[in-house]
C-alpha cells in the first residue's frame, strides 16, 4: 500500500467513526441488545462473576451494553469519544458515569480495570495501540472481552440485502467478517484467548431496522440525498418480506475473551 492509499485509508476511517455522533438517536432506538446467555458466556471464559467487577466497557455508544453490564452487578464506566453519542448516554443512562476517550489512549490509571469491555466497538481501534492499553490498565488475571452481533447470513434475505448494499455503496458495506482477525493480536500480546459463539434472535418492527440501518457508520457517513432513497429501498425490501411489518432479525454473536496472565 502506498502512503497516499495509507492517507486515504485513514481519512475514510476517521469520517466513518465520526459519524455516529449525528445518529445518536436512530442508534439508541434501533441497534439490538444483548441476550443474557452472552454475560454468562463471558463470565464462563474469564473463570470470574461480573458482579462487582471494576470494568471499563470502551466505545460504549449510547450505553446498551453498558446498562446491561451495570445490571449483571459491575461496577461500569462507559468510555465514549464521539460528543454526540455520549450525549445520548447521559440521557438515557443518567445514573452510570461516561468518560470521554478512547482505546487507544485509555484516561485510567495501570491496573485500575477487571475487564476491559468493547460491545461492537474494538474494529474502531487501532489494535496496536489499544491492546497494550488495555493489558495496561487490567489487573493480573482480568480480560479483554470484544463481541459482535453479526446478521446471520446463512438467512436469505439477509444475504440478498448485503448484496444490494455491497452494490450501491461499491463496496463500503460490510459486516464484521473478519473478527478473527481483527482479535488476531491478542494472542500476541500474551494474552490467553477464549472464544465462543451465540445465536439468537429478536422481533422488531420495520422502522426500527431502518434506525438501525441509519446508525450503521456507512449509512450515517452518506449526505442525505443519497441515504434516504437506499434507505427507502430497504424498508419496502423489509416490508415485502414481513408484509406484517414484524422483522425476525438472526443473530450470530461473536464473543472473544482475553485474560491477562498472572
Amino acid at each position: 500500500m502506498t502512503k497516499a492509499q495509507k492517507f486515504s485509508e485513514l481519512r475514510d476511517f476517521r469520517e466513518l467513526a465520526g459519524s455516529f455522533g449525528s445518529v445518536a438517536a436512530e442508534y439508541e432506538r434501533g441497534r439490538p441488545g444483548y441476550p443474557e446467555e452472552l454475560f454468562d458466556e463471558l463470565e464462563r471464559l474469564w473463570g470470574h462473576p461480573l458482579q462487582g467487577a471494576r470494568v471499563l466497557d470502551v466505545g460504549a455508544g449510547t450505553g446498551i451494553a453498558t446498562r446491561l453490564l451495570a445490571a449483571r452487578g459491575a461496577d461500569v464506566v462507559a468510555v465514549e469519544p464521539s460528543a454526540g453519542m455520549a450525549a445520548q448516554f447521559r440521557a438515557v443512562s443518567p445514573h452510570l458515569p461516561v468518560v470521554r476517550g478512547g482505546g487507544d489512549e485509555l484516561p485510567f490509571h495501570d491496573g485500575s480495570a477487571d475487564l476491559v469491555s468493547y460491545a461492537q466497538a474494538f474494529h474502531w481501534t487501532r489494535p496496536e495501540r489499544s491492546v497494550p492499553e488495555a493489558i495496561r490498565v487490567l489487573r493480573p488475571g482480568g480480560a479483554l472481552a470484544t463481541w459482535w452481533n453479526l446478521f446471520d447470513e446463512t438467512v436469505p434475505w439477509v444475504r440478498a440485502r448485503d448484496e444490494r448494499l455491497t452494490a450501491a455503496l461499491s463496496g463500503r458495506y460490510h459486516g464484521y467478517r473478519r473478527v478473527a482477525e481483527l482479535t488476531a493480536p491478542f494472542a500476541g500480546a500474551g494474552l490467553a484467548v477464549h472464544r465462543g459463539v451465540l445465536r439468537w434472535q429478536r422481533r422488531v418492527p420495520v422502522e426500527q431496522v431502518v434506525d438501525n440501518l441509519t446508525s450503521r457508520s456507512f449509512f450515517a457517513s452518506l449526505p442525505p440525498e443519497r441515504r434516504e432513497p437506499l434507505l427507502a429501498t430497504e424498508r419496502a425490501a423489509m416490508l415485502a418480506e414481513f408484509p406484517d411489518g414484524q422483522v425476525v432479525e438472526q443473530y450470530v454473536l461473536d464473543l472473544t475473551v482475553a485474560v491477562k496472565q498472572g
